[in-house]
């Protein structure tokens, strides 16, 4: 019998949850709210707001609060980029990249909890059809 895509969606969004969930007393530790961590995680591959509000899904409005608390905590600075004055790209200090690191550890490690329920064959199984999903 097929499964159902919405039930696939439901599963894959509670998994996500439960990870995030897990790890708030970690992430909140490190000063970093769950929402903006996704930000920080994505600043180095995506530099620039617009793209990080596009990528992540995120109104422009809501990147721009996430950005200011990023900033605030001292986890982000602003730079001028060079190829284009009038543009700023955003960057992670000293203390972001710790905290992106320390977060990213967290997530993998309750993340890897759950995985360790499935077989090596499996886990590289849905490795393959994620990055296919996301093709």
């Amino acid at each position: 019998m097929p499964v159902d895509a919405a039930q696939l969606w439901t599963l894959n969004h509670r998994l996500l949850t439960v990870v995030l969930d897990a790890c708030s007393a970690e992430l909140s530790a490190l000063g970093v709210d769950p929402k903006e961590f996704f930000v920080l995680a994505e600043v180095p591959a995506s530099p620039y707001p617009a793209e990080l509000a596009a990528k992540l899904v995120i109104p422009k409005a809501t990147m721009t609060v996430y950005v200011r608390n990023l900033v605030a905590k001292g986890f982000v600075r602003r730079e001028i980029d060079d190829a284009d004055l009038r543009r700023h790209r955003l960057a992670l200090t000293a203390a972001g990249e710790a905290a992106r690191t320390s977060a990213l550890t967290a997530l993998a490690t309750e993340f890897d909890r759950r995985l360790k329920k499935i077989s090596p064959h499996d886990r590289t199984e849905l490795h393959r059809i994620l990055l296919e999903i996301l093709a």
